[in-house]
């Protein structure tokens, strides 16, 4: 069994859509005086919250050498393995001869990395950091995947509170039972 809706006639106004066109207007007009909310990225970026959990990277110490030592914590503790480590010995003569290997090479692949921080947080070197950088983009799958080389330099020289690497400092500690 059907049942019939009357409909009631709509006025003239109605029929010409006056009210909602002019319902739509007072808002366009009241956002037009308003200020812009909008930012010209990437010229203005937001402001970025402390604890920001950004783009991994690694750091040298203030005399400029790797402080990682290819213990393999962060790519172990990694949850979508990201992080791929080749590790390799260091050679003679180099400022840091004294430490046991470094990385012969050392990837981050960003496109699965989830940005959760473990990696820095299991470093017992204090050798990869979480920097501020929130946006990265690439044209192919090969350029979203951090070496060496863009890992270091993005992530530059950070001080280093503990010279663990600088041989005549921890010699002097040892020396001198005053420290």
């Amino acid at each position: 069994m059907a049942y019939v809706v009357e409909r009631k006639s709509l006025s003239l106004s109605e029929r010409l859509y006056l009210p909602q066109i002019v319902a739509g207007m007072k808002v366009t007009l009241k956002h037009l005086f308003k200020p812009n909310v909008t930012l010209e990225y990437p010229d203005v970026r937001p402001a970025i919250p402390p604890g920001y959990r950004g783009v991994p990277t690694l750091v040298k110490d203030p005399n400029g050498r790797e402080k990682c030592v290819s213990c393999q914590l962060c790519e172990f503790v990694c949850p979508p393995k990201a992080i791929r480590i080749q590790p390799g010995q260091i050679p003679a003569g180099a400022p840091n001869e004294h430490v046991e290997r470094g990385p012969q090479a050392f990837d981050i692949d960003m496109l699965r990395c989830i940005y959760c921080g473990l990696c820095q947080e299991v470093c017992p070197e204090e050798a990869i950091f979480l920097q501020n950088t929130f946006s990265m983009a690439g044209y192919t799958r090969a350029e979203m995947v951090n070496d060496k080389a863009r890992l270091y330099e993005l992530g530059g020289t950070l001080p280093d509170q503990h010279f663990k690497w600088d041989k005549k400092k921890a010699a002097e500690e040892r020396g001198n039972p005053h420290h």
